[in-house]
């Protein structure tokens, strides 16, 4: 039998420069999940340049003086490889004495190209190539739970360096604020290697497991073999977590919930999805059919799913997922 299912709530930054909602909409939205007593978390997206939108921390920040008991978070971090690790554990301890110990999550991420955007700006303007993303990333964990848990903090990496340091304020939580990692590789050229890189990394560096575009036969696989990494390392399996990034488009009218979907993720990424892309990665229909393709994921094993409404009626799709879905299931 699967296991209990709580549900995160995605809030669509990015629309805010795309004509989906305002700020304040927004930021309501993330009221309204609370109030609710729906959602376990809310969890803002991230890009700099290369996706632009609203930035996460601030964001964030506004989110937790709304809210009082909903976990934030931020998923993924596509900036936190050229994020200076200094700065953020600043920014990060400062937001935690705004929203409360125990309630942020940050799920780093490599970033690079894929789904849109203008990396190669990114890239030139942050003098961060694609190349060096991962070791970044694996640094910039490791500095900032030096910060976090040391009165003196040092590290010495290849990109990141500093010594006797000393980051305040200090967090709340202990020992430190969670990091997790979003992760969710292809095999290149029919190399799976790069999989099994990734789940290693993830297991051994991170607090949770954040992933999306995944079948849920491929959501179980990666699951099973990050927990079995885990205690391969003698690391703790029981408490450790995931979330499936996942998004929804509620409408009896099946095509004009496609058709609605994908206009929504080709302007939020400037891309051009393929019909598998947005079949794999929407649960659109009817509420039933909508519940149906949720409910493969917790049967998958998803301890948490959180949905990102593809329609430009925010208000009235989340109205539709609290009142018809989320109860269902």
């Amino acid at each position: 039998m699967a296991a209990k299912v709580h549900f995160g709530l995605t809030l669509p930054n990015r629309g805010v420069l795309i004509g989906v909602e305002t700020m304040a909409e927004l930021v309501q939205m993330g009221v309204d999940a609370e109030k609710s007593g729906l959602f376990k978390s809310l969890w803002v997206g991230d890009s700099i340049l290369a996706k632009r939108r609203p930035e996460s921390v601030v964001l964030l920040a506004a989110l937790a003086a709304k809210t009082s008991r909903i976990r934030l978070a931020v998923g993924c971090m596509a900036s936190f490889p050229m994020r200076n690790p200094l700065l953020l554990a600043a920014q990060w301890a400062t937001l935690e004495l705004i929203s409360g110990p125990d309630r942020l999550i940050l799920a780093a991420c490599q970033g690079g190209r894929g789904g849109g955007g203008d990396w190669e700006m990114e890239q030139d303007a942050f003098g961060v190539p694609t190349g060096q993303r991962v070791r970044r990333m694996i640094e910039n964990i490791e500095a900032l739970r030096a910060l976090w848990t040391q009165e003196k903090a040092s590290y010495e990496g290849k990109y990141i360096n500093f010594s006797n340091v000393i980051s305040e304020p200090r967090p709340l939580s202990k020992p430190h604020p969670a990091i997790w990692i979003a992760a969710n590789p292809r095999p290149q050229n029919g190399d799976t290697s790069v999989i099994q890189r990734a789940t290693r990394r993830v297991a051994r560096l991170s607090d949770g497991w954040m992933t999306t575009m995944l079948t849920p036969q491929a959501f179980s696989d990666r699951w099973q073999s990050i927990l079995d990494a885990r205690a391969d390392m003698g690391k703790p399996t029981l408490g450790y977590e995931n979330t499936l990034y996942y998004n929804a488009n509620i409408n009896e009218d099946r095509d004009a919930a496609y058709a609605e979907s994908k206009k929504f993720l080709d302007s939020y990424y400037t891309t051009d999805w393929p019909k598998e892309i947005v079949d794999l990665w929407v649960a659109y229909g009817s509420p039933q059919e909508v519940i149906e393709k949720i409910h493969n994921f917790v049967e998958a094993g998803a301890t948490e799913i959180t949905i990102r409404l593809t329609g430009y009626d925010q208000r009235r799709q989340l109205e539709r997922l609290m009142n018809e879905v989320i109860p269902a299931l």
